[in-house]
């Protein structure tokens, strides 16, 4: 429902109510019904009678509800409602109404009445002069209200000419809410505040307000703010300097620190003092002229309002010469000497000036000029066509004054070294070495270069050349402390102790004199690798034959540069011996010519290099077995043959041909070398094998020495191939066999392989190869669905002729007998043409201590006889030489040079008995050996060596049983016949025989 129905509806509601009550209700305004902005109001809802007991309440009609408690401008109380500081809002229809509680038909309403609310009379305020204003001055606030007739017309009043109040006004001053009165400070004059000497704690905001006795009492009020600051003193300024020379553009500003003031500035040139010369006012800060003739004056300005005659302070004097001489600079340049390519040259243009000038720097070869802000100029050399001469000046202003070009000066540019790193002992180290690197600088003068070093992602240059240090031994302990200490390092070697990870990196250094620096060198990068484990490895395999040679070489994986080898043999008592045989150690590598059996042992090497000595970790350990061609000592392995089952049993015994007792059966496994387990005299026997077991097994006497070892491997597999534990002779059958852990019998349908080629495809299970060869030797391994085996070596040895041997050593025998007996009879026949073949017989045998000759015809027969015997406790040998020569000579004639034809056929032979103890490693193991000799040989006529050798080798064995000794010995008989023809004469033919029988000490340790 609309405000105008709601009325309506009240007013009937009053009418009805007024019908039935005896009382009636009257509403009045105080002051009146016409009131001014900013005045208070009173309605009151009066009645003739009087009951406490009645609530009131106060409509207006433009709004929707009657007001019937206090707000911020309205207060009720009782019958009154009161508002306060009347506004254009609050004119308008007013009623009230009263009610008792509980009774809704004792509703009372009066009749309206209209209240009127005119605006106030303006006042303004204002200020001079206008803030801000300086301290000290006099500040004047002057209140404005506006006239009568201004005011009705504003209202819409009728304009009244009787009534004129501008004499009515009293006029009020306050400073924020403190009335302000006439004091020491303030003059309040009717309308007018005036301050005296004004303080910055006159500032804030004043306003002011005029009252009267009639109605309109009061006006509205007016402030404004007032802003004090101290009076400023200006800053007078140059440029381009207080010193210039003459024809230069001089420009003078006076700068004001003050906000929201308008200036204009006065200039003031002083000759004298206190007396200006000159005065010039401008509108901007800057005042500009030429310096035309050499003075020396003073200049001041200040600041004037435009608003008023008020100024600023005077500033500062600022005092200006000007030099009638134009300045020539001086040319220097850094390096003074020769500039090397890729490096910079300083210029500078030396010159005694004040501020703001630019330099200008001149090449003859150019036609533009460089300009910096700096009296420096760096000259970037990039070849030696960047030389030259050079010149410079210097300029400021604007327009720009020149000053007189420098004297030429000549910079020179020679090509730069480039400098070379080299590294020791190589790129390529291990953790815990010491590596030196040198910075090499190929320079023709005397230039002492200091260096310069840096690990990629360093910049060595960014550091000052006073932080290098001179020692340059790295040893920090994480990378950040080794980058510092590389950049900081400036002598030519860099040294870097106990090398780690971090000192991996890329490495360049330059060499750098006074500010010249030569070309870096080309980056070198240095690995450095855990630590050193030398390795070795065997060549052409491990397992031998005596009589072969072999050859160990020892290498430093990865790395090959500097180093030196030591070896070592795993001696029996499990510590190992340094070999230092140079016959046989040559760089990484040593060679055993011809390998005997007692070089069988486990061998390692280690590597060194560099001073102080670094050590590579010994390598693994490598194995080597040699099998004697002929031992009376041999390990049986049952079962017979090189692999095994794991779980399995194993038995091994040593058996000599002679005695079986003081031997043992030893192995070596990855673990180390001892001796087998459950040793029952010369018998081993494992009850369960395992892959631990898996080595090579020898037999070994009290006095160390060893015999016929073998290579055992047990296999946690289902397939394992069985083959000859011993090596074979050439001309022997090979069987191969491929086994089955559950049946331990040949599995059909095997695959057999050599060297990882296949040989055949079986159905039985087995492989035979007839009549072997030396070929056949390498490792041999098969294939079945159910598994594969190990790989075992199988050694083919060369073959022997025993038989013949034995009967052609016994039929030498006898010979030697006749032939003894033969030289006994012709022992004292001589003459001249015996006494010749004796000499030739002489240069043939190596001049035999005793010679007896006898000569039948065109044969010759030569004997000689020596016994030799060493006293002492052991006599090294005893040896009996015999010696025949039996020549036939043809007819030849003879050349002038030669003294003798030389014999045409010889015949030798030669019997040896020996005795041997002695263990050196390069001795060939005990034994007792008969051997005979019978060399054919038919050389045709040359004045070298003859051709065409036949021989025939034979070798017999036979038991001597010495119980008690440490060492085993054997009596050895060679015969050796010997028909010979020899080149350069058609000689005769000869017959040689020489029987020989020695005793060898015992044998001794390396």
């Amino acid at each position: 429902m609309g405000s105008s129905a709601l009325s309506l509806i009240l007013l009937l509601m009053s009418f009805i109510h007024a019908g039935f009550t005896q009382d009636s209700l009257k509403l009045t305004v105080t002051p009146h019904t016409d009131v001014f902005t900013g005045e208070t109001v009173s309605l009151t809802c009066e009645i003739e009678s009087d009951h406490s007991d009645w609530r009131y309440d106060w409509c207006k009609q433009e709004i929707d509800r009657c007001i019937s408690e206090s707000s911020d401008r309205y207060t009720v109380k009782g019958n009154t409602l009161t508002i306060r500081g009347a506004a254009e809002s609050d004119q308008g229809q007013y009623w009230c109404r009263r009610w008792r509680d509980g009774e809704p038909d004792s509703v009372q309403s009066s009749s309206n009445v209209s209240l009127s609310v005119k605006d106030s009379p303006k006042s303004s305020l204002t200020v001079t002069p206008d803030s801000p204003v300086f301290t000290g001055e006099r500040v004047t606030l002057k209140c404005v209200i506006e006239s009568y007739r201004d005011w009705r017309r504003r209202n819409g009043l009728t304009y009244d000419w009787r009534n004129d109040w501008t004499p009515d006004w009293r006029y009020e001053f306050y400073k924020d809410s403190v009335i302000l009165n006439t004091s020491d400070h303030y003059t309040v004059t009717r309308d007018t505040l005036t301050i005296r000497g004004s303080t910055e704690s006159d500032e804030g905001q004043y306003w002011c307000r005029g009252q009267r006795e009639e109605r309109p009492q009061s006006s509205q009020s007016s402030s404004d703010s007032l802003f004090v600051v101290e009076r400023p003193k200006p800053v007078l300024k140059v440029t381009p300097d207080q010193s210039v020379f003459r024809g230069e553009r001089v420009t003078l500003r006076c700068d004001i620190q003050t906000e929201n003031i308008q200036w204009t500035y006065s200039w003031f040139k002083y000759r004298y003092r206190y007396y200006p010369t000159t005065t010039t006012t401008t509108t901007t800060p800057e005042y500009s002229f030429t310096a035309d003739y050499v003075s020396v004056s003073e200049y001041r300005c200040r600041g004037e309002r435009s608003d008023s005659q008020r100024s600023s302070n005077f500033s500062d004097a600022v005092k200006l010469t000007v030099s009638d001489l134009k300045p020539k600079p001086e040319l220097t340049s850094d390096p003074e000497g020769a500039a090397l390519t890729g490096n910079t040259v300083t210029l500078t243009c030396l010159v005694n000036l004040g501020t703001g000038w630019d330099f200008y720097w001149n090449k003859h070869t150019l036609t533009s000029e460089t300009k910096t802000e700096t009296n420096s100029y760096r000259v970037k050399i990039d070849s030696v066509s960047d030389g030259g001469q050079y010149r410079c000046r210097a300029g400021r202003g604007t327009p720009v004054y020149y000053t007189h070009y420098s004297d030429a000066l000549w910079v020179n540019v020679t090509e730069s070294p480039k400098a070379v790193v080299t590294v020791r002992p190589d790129k390529h180290v291990f953790r815990g070495e010491t590596v030196t690197l040198r910075c090499d600088i190929k320079w023709g003068g005397d230039t002492e270069w200091t260096y310069r070093w840096e690990i990629e992602g360093t910049d060595w240059y960014k550091d000052s050349a006073d932080r290098c240090t001179k020692e340059c031994s790295s040893s920090e302990t994480d990378d950040q402390k080794h980058r510092n200490a590389v950049s900081w390092c400036s002598t030519q070697d860099l040294i870097l102790s106990r090398v780690e990870d971090f000192h991996s990196g890329i490495y360049t250094c330059r060499g750098q004199n006074n500010t010249q620096c030569s070309q870096r060198s080309d980056a070198v990068t240095l690995k450095v690798s855990a630590e050193a484990q030398a390795a070795v490895r065997v060549s052409p395999q491990p397992w031998l034959t005596e009589g072969d040679s072999v050859t160990l070489i020892c290498e430093v994986p990865g790395s090959s540069t500097g180093w030196t080898f030591s070896w070592f043999r795993e001696d029996d008592d499990d510590e190992d011996d340094g070999l230092s045989d140079s016959s046989r150690g040559a760089g990484d590598s040593y060679t055993l010519s011809p390998a005997a059996l007692q070089h069988t042992g486990v061998y390692t090497c280690r590597a060194e290099r560099g001073r102080p000595a670094f050590y590579t970790h010994n390598s693994s350990t490598q194995l080597l077995w040699i099998t004697g061609k002929w031992s009376r000592v041999s390990l049986k392995v049952s079962p017979s043959r090189s692999q095994h089952f794991s779980s399995h049993s194993l038995s091994l015994s040593c058996e000599d041909q002679r005695s079986s007792s003081g031997w043992t059966v030893r192995r070596y496994t990855d673990r180390k070398t001892e001796d087998c387990s459950k040793q029952t005299g010369s018998r081993c026997r494992i009850d369960s094998l395992s892959t631990s077991d898996t080595g090579v097994y020898w037999c070994q006497s009290e006095s160390g020495e060893k015999h016929h070892p073998l290579n055992i491997t047990v296999h946690n597999g289902e397939v394992i191939l069985e083959s000859s534990v011993d090596p074979l002779v050439e001309g022997d059958t090979l069987t191969l066999r491929c086994l089955h852990r559950s049946t331990n019998s040949s599995i059909l349908g095997a695959d057999f392989y050599k060297d990882g080629s296949l040989l055949q495809n079986q159905t039985t299970g087995e492989m035979n190869i007839t009549t072997v060869s030396k070929s056949h030797e390498g490792f041999y391994y098969c294939k079945t669905q159910r598994g594969e085996s190990p790989k075992s070596w199988i050694s083919v040895r060369a073959a022997s002729s025993s038989l013949l041997i034995t009967g052609v050593v016994l039929g030498l025998l006898f010979l030697i007998l006749i032939l003894i007996s033969l030289l006994l009879l012709w022992r004292f026949k001589k003459n001249k043409d015996q006494q010749g073949n004796i000499n030739q017989t002489s240069v043939l045998n190596q001049a035999p201590p005793e010679i007896s000759t006898l000569q039948s015809g065109s044969d010759q027969i030569c004997d000689v006889v020596t016994e030799v015997k060493k006293d002492g406790p052991d006599p090294l040998a005893d040896v009996t030489y015999s010696e025949i020569t039996v020549k036939k000579k043809k007819k030849k004639k003879m050349d002038k040079d030669d003294s003798m034809a030389e014999p045409n056929n010889v015949t030798y032979s030669e019997v040896k008995v020996k005795k041997s103890k002695s263990r050196d490693i390069n001795t060939a193991g005990p034994s007792d050996v008969i051997y005979a000799q019978i060399d054919l040989q038919d050389k045709k006529k040359t004045k070298g060596k003859g051709a065409g050798l036949h021989d025939f080798f034979i070798e017999m064995k036979s038991k001597d049983k010495q119980r008690g000794k440490s060492g085993e010995s054997g009596d050895t008989v060679y015969s050796e016949l010997k028909n010979n023809t020899v080149g350069g004469a058609e000689a005769a033919d000869a017959t040689y025989a020489q029987p020989i029988k020695k005793k060898k000490k015992k044998k001794t340790r390396v």
